[in-house]
C-alpha cells in the first residue's frame, strides 16, 4: 500500500457493506454504505484533509482491520488495535475520546458525553461531533443513546447501529 495515496477498500460485513479509508495501513475512516454510495463523501473527506494526495482502491488494503472487525462482529474482539488517525476540531478530537471510554457493551447518553468532557451545556454539539465521527464502530459512536434510553441518530442508520449493540448484547428500546 503507498503511503503516498490515500488507499480505499471496500468490504462487506454482517451489517452490511463498508468502507475504509486510509493510508500505509493507518486508518482515517470506516463509512457504511458501498464505495459507489460514499464517493461524495470521500472526495469530500479527501479534499479537506488531504487535498494534494492522490486517490485509489486495493482490494489488499487494511488486512488487521478488517480481522479485527470480523472479529468484533463474531464476539471474539471488543477492542481494536489498529492504527489510525482522526482528522477533526479539538472540541470533535475530545468528544471521539470520550466515545472511546464507554466500554463495550454499556451504552451513554449524548449529556453523559458532555459532561465527560467538561462542558455540561454542549449536548448539541456533542450529537454534531458524533455525526462526525470518521471511525464508526471502532470509536463507538453506536454506544450513545438518547436521554430517555431510546435510539437516536446514527449515520449508519438506526438498523446498523440496532445491530452493533446486539453484537454487544445491550438491550435497546
Amino acid at each position: 500500500m503507498s503511503a503516498n495515496s490515500l488507499v480505499i477498500r471496500e468490504i462487506d460485513s454482517p451489517i452490511g457493506k463498508l468502507v475504509l479509508g486510509g493510508q500505509a495501513n493507518t486508518l482515517y475512516f470506516i463509512e457504511h454504505g458501498s464505495l459507489e454510495e460514499k464517493m461524495d463523501w470521500i472526495d469530500q473527506w479527501k479534499n479537506r484533509n488531504l487535498p494534494k494526495v492522490p486517490l485509489h482502491t486495493d482490494d489488499q488494503a487494511f488486512q488487521q482491520t478488517i480481522e479485527e472487525l470480523n472479529q468484533y462482529f463474531f464476539h471474539q474482539n471488543k477492542s481494536f488495535t489498529t492504527p489510525m488517525v482522526l482528522f477533526g476540531t479539538p472540541f470533535q478530537q475530545k468528544v471521539w475520546k470520550a466515545l472511546c471510554s464507554i466500554p463495550y457493551g454499556e451504552t451513554a447518553t449524548y449529556k453523559e458525553i458532555a459532561q465527560k468532557i467538561d462542558n455540561p451545556k454542549a449536548v448539541r454539539a456533542v450529537g454534531g461531533a458524533i455525526n462526525k465521527n470518521p471511525l464508526s464502530i471502532i470509536v463507538p459512536c453506536h454506544r450513545v443513546i438518547g436521554a430517555n434510553k431510546k435510539l437516536t441518530g446514527y449515520r449508519g442508520g438506526l438498523d446498523r447501529k440496532e445491530k452493533l449493540l446486539a453484537i454487544e448484547n445491550v438491550d435497546v428500546q
